[in-house]
């Protein structure tokens, strides 16, 4: 259950134009595909079928039974779905309308905070794998329900997973069988190699991370719900989750940055071939 204020709620419902039932310009169709793309949660399920059952009155079921996080995350997707459509439509935003877009945007980083993994967005699908993506959202939920003891075995599989895939995508061969750390220490070589590290300090930490992801192995096969385990304590699973995604945020933005240098090059590359 989200922790919305009356004020704070007044301003979202101004922002979203929910007065008359409405959310924004969708339609009951791309309302539900917009929530279910970005949270994974069927808005037309009966428990958010408060009052009339309309659009916005889903919305604020939405907010009643939700957590901080989830909230916030959907305020912050719904504040970015109004400025794109505003930028594609040419739409001049009044001094008004970004004050109180500005307003919302605090609320939502507020809540978004109000998570006990600093960067769980970090753990997303990444594939058009359907186990790849049953895996992010249940780990995400196991977060957002303050139970991250029970999803250790399942954030152990995300990262072979999402491992295996950034060797895939790098040409960086492997066994089957490789364990965890094994796995992400050869894609550290892969970064070192081609100079995508910059200091030796940023080395030593993945380094270190490989051995992290060493001593997970252990975790999962002796102290999760992968076997017939006492499981481990809350405090230490959240130190464990925090460290993981951490690296997965690190990786991703580096991802990033190099995806943005090859399409750089590669347009460079077209325009070379062009005879003046």
């Amino acid at each position: 259950m989200s922790d919305l204020s009356s004020i704070e709620k007044l301003k979202l419902e101004k922002m979203f134009e929910m007065e008359g039932g409405y959310v924004l310009d969708f339609t009951d169709r791309t309302f539900l595909e917009f929530i279910i793309e970005n949270t994974n949660i069927n808005i037309y399920d009966g428990k958010y079928d408060y009052a009339s059952g309309s659009k916005a009155n889903r919305l604020r079921a939405f907010w009643t039974q939700e957590s901080n996080y989830t909230v916030g995350k959907l305020i912050a997707d719904l504040l970015e779905y109004w400025t794109t459509k505003k930028q594609i439509n040419h739409i001049e935003i009044s001094q008004a309308e970004q004050a109180l877009f500005d307003a919302c945007y605090t609320i939502a980083t507020r809540l978004k905070q109000d998570s006990i993994v600093e960067n769980i967005d970090a753990i997303q699908p990444y594939s058009n794998d359907k186990e790849f993506s049953v895996l992010a959202k249940s780990i995400r939920e196991s977060i957002q329900n303050n139970e991250p003891e029970v999803a250790l075995d399942r954030l152990h599989t995300y990262m072979v997973k999402y491992t295996k895939k950034l060797c895939d995508k790098h040409g960086i061969s492997y066994d089957k069988n490789k364990p965890l750390h094994s796995l992400f220490g050869e894609y550290v070589n892969y970064l070192r190699q081609n100079r995508f590290i910059e200091s030796q300090m940023t080395e030593k930490i993945l380094k270190h991370s490989t051995k992290i992801l060493d001593d997970f192995n252990h975790v999962r096969n002796h102290q999760s719900l992968a076997h017939d385990n006492p499981i481990l304590n809350y405090h230490e699973s959240v130190l464990i989750f925090n460290n993981v995604s951490s690296a997965i945020k690190f990786i991703e933005a580096i991802e990033a940055e190099q995806s943005e240098v090859d399409e750089q090059d590669e347009v460079q590359a077209k325009w070379d071939e062009i005879p003046f």
